[in-house]
């Protein structure tokens, strides 16, 4: 049974993105509210020819791209000195009807600089688990995970 939900829209939090079809196959520029276009196109094994991102990669980019912005936050405010940062987030897709479901996904930090290993940790937890929006939609199919490597 699902439960009733209650939907509230808050000034500033509308978005909108919009689509422009640049060939007569699958590549196409994306635009949101920030004005900033992304491009997106199919695997070359339907048509496509990679001048873009396909649309499940720009899923897990934006999982650690909404991650990568907590992390930093939190770890600035503690007064984290962070000298470099990357991530790189992993995923198994399985089948499911006729599309793919992301089922098991890792996103695993690399990060240098003057740090507190259990500040990281945290911070790393407190955006997968409770701000990072992006990761609240895909635990709905999948099981995220991080590791962490300080450099």
């Amino acid at each position: 049974m699902q439960k009733n939900r209650v939907y509230t829209f808050v000034k500033n939090l509308f978005m909108e993105v919009n689509l422009t079809r640049l060939d007569q196959d699958f590549h196409f520029a994306a635009t949101g509210n920030s004005g900033v276009a992304v491009h997106m196109d199919a695997n070359p094994e339907i048509g496509g020819h990679n001048m873009g991102a396909r649309p499940m990669e720009m899923l897990l980019m934006g999982l650690g791209g909404c991650s990568a912005i907590d992390v930093i936050l939190i770890l600035k405010k503690q007064r984290q000195e962070i000298g470099s940062f990357d991530i790189k987030v992993t995923a198994d897709r399985e089948k499911v009807e006729e599309h793919t479901e992301f089922r098991n996904i890792n996103v695993h930090f690399r990060l240098g600089g003057n740090l507190n290993e259990d500040k990281v940790r945290r911070a790393i937890e407190l955006s997968l688990e409770k701000y990072c929006s992006v990761a609240m939609v895909l635990y709905k199919t999948s099981a995220i995970t991080y590791t962490l490597e300080l450099v």
